[in-house]
């Protein structure tokens, strides 16, 4: 199975749900070019739903890092939610989940955009 993307807002934060495998090729290319047009077109909270996803390799990892980099350098952010099993795994031996806020409830995840917000005035 490739990968199936369905982007939902949640407030004023926009969610990917990533559902199969993210792996180099096609799955990847959709995955990045989904990012960059929520990017491009100034979005500034995005929470990436890993809960569907069975695999990630390094070209996504590679697209969601670049991501998480273009917002974090313009003021806005990206978080990951729910990151499971092997892509759990992937993400911690990379140290990931030790630079990307990451969340196991997407509650907390939303509220956790704005109360970064709130605390910046």
């Amino acid at each position: 199975m490739g990968l199936q993307i369905a982007i939902r807002h949640a407030g004023d934060v926009t969610v990917l749900d990533l559902q199969g495998r993210a792996t180099i090729g096609p799955t990847n290319d959709s995955l990045s070019a989904n990012l960059r047009k929520l990017i491009d077109a100034g979005e500034s909270k995005i929470l990436l739903n890993l809960a569907g996803a069975t695999q990630i390799d390094s070209s996504s990892i590679s697209t969601i890092v670049r991501a998480f980099v273009s917002l974090r350098n313009r003021g806005a952010s990206l978080k990951l939610l729910s990151a499971r099993g092997n892509v759990k795994l992937v993400l911690e031996m990379l140290r990931l989940l030790n630079v990307i806020p990451n969340f196991d409830d997407e509650a907390t995840a939303v509220m956790s955009f704005e109360s970064r917000k709130a605390s910046s005035h």
